[in-house]
């Protein structure tokens, strides 16, 4: 799921130079992270391996950029010798743009008015796994994606643009553990918020058990509230056999203690395990799901990453980045141009 990005139309040179003047997470990793200094190629988008959802990785490289007039074509144009990235706009939007932070902050003020309607309806609940009445006489919880809902990543993305090198388990891990992120934009304030109206908040996350005890760390310096100790809060990928990067077992392990009154994340398997299909598929269940989107599950905008990369090409990683682009491409609706 590491593919198609927006705008190739700003100078690769330009933007990865802004990427690289922000905190960078490359000085701590150059020594165990592979061919920092080598110019990108062509090298397909990898996955995971455990076909993580939430886990963000780097985009193919070498991305053709759109004809330019001859007007503009000096100007649009990249300087010689600099790769171009799939990557390079989506981070430096999500590390960088003051829109990144104003719709997060956008998102979670939304999620606090939904907490507070919520409290309010003991009928309310944001999970397809809770059913019957029974959730109702039960104490209310939030439950969110970690990357890229409340920690942004961007440094390691950053990092792949500028160094020429794609997502592996092996570099992820490193990032995680060198504790590189920044908190999202309007979260740790909206989740003091929900803690202090008595809220259980989960954090229901793909990274994996190995990586619970620097994250977590981490999030307390940032002031997440991450229980009162007496229950497990942070659900990792893999802490149970069938904790698997889809997140319907956790949520379900969820709702047989908790009221779920919300659901929080940057990607469509945060919310329902029905999110690797086709692109028709998706639609169809984005369409059934039409009654949560914005009432109780809330999306969080993050373009560098997801499973909308992937769902062009079926998912099929063994396809080459020019087969993976072309059919991205392929699924398009361009304008037709001006009429000569």
């Amino acid at each position: 799921m590491r593919a198609i990005r927006f705008g190739f139309l700003m100078s690769t040179a330009l933007t990865a130079a802004a990427l690289m003047a922000a905190p960078a997470w490359a000085e701590d990793a150059s020594a165990t992270t592979p061919a920092a200094s080598a110019p990108a190629t062509t090298a397909a988008p990898a996955a995971s391996s455990s076909s993580d959802t939430s886990a963000p990785a780097a985009a193919s490289s070498t991305a053709a950029t759109p004809a330019a007039s001859s007007d503009t074509a000096a100007a649009a144009a990249p300087a010689a010798g600099e790769p171009q990235n799939d990557d390079l706009d989506a981070v430096l939007w999500d590390q960088t743009s003051v829109e990144a932070k104003a719709s997060s902050i956008g998102a979670y003020t939304l999620a606090r008015f939904r907490l507070n309607q919520a409290l309010l309806d003991r009928r309310w609940t944001a999970a397809e796994e809770q059913v019957g009445q029974r959730y109702r006489r039960l104490p209310p919880a939030i439950i969110l994606d970690v990357d890229d809902t409340v920690l942004n990543t961007s440094a390691y993305q950053a990092w792949t643009v500028t160094a020429g090198t794609s997502f592996t388990d092996k570099t992820w891990d490193d990032y995680v553990k060198a504790e590189k992120d920044v908190p999202i934009a309007g979260a740790v304030d909206f989740l003091k918020y929900a803690a202090r109206r008595g809220v259980t908040i989960f954090y229901v996350t793909n990274r994996t058990a190995g990586q619970e005890a620097p994250t977590v760390e981490e999030m307390k310096k940032f002031g997440f509230p991450m229980g009162n100790g007496r229950v497990d809060t942070f659900l990792a990928v893999g802490e149970k056999p069938d904790w698997k990067s889809a997140k319907g077992t956790r949520r379900a392990y969820i709702a047989q203690h908790y009221r779920i009154v919300l659901l929080i994340g940057d990607n469509m398997g945060d919310f329902t395990d029905k999110y690797k299909g086709s692109l028709s598929e998706r639609d169809a269940v984005y369409e059934a799901d039409m009654k949560h989107w914005g009432h109780d599950w809330i999306q969080i905008a993050n373009p560098t990453y997801g499973s909308f990369q992937s769902a062009p090409f079926a998912n099929d990683y063994s396809k080459s980045a020019d087969e993976q682009r072309k059919e991205i491409k392929a699924v398009l609706s361009p304008w037709s141009g001006p009429t000569p």
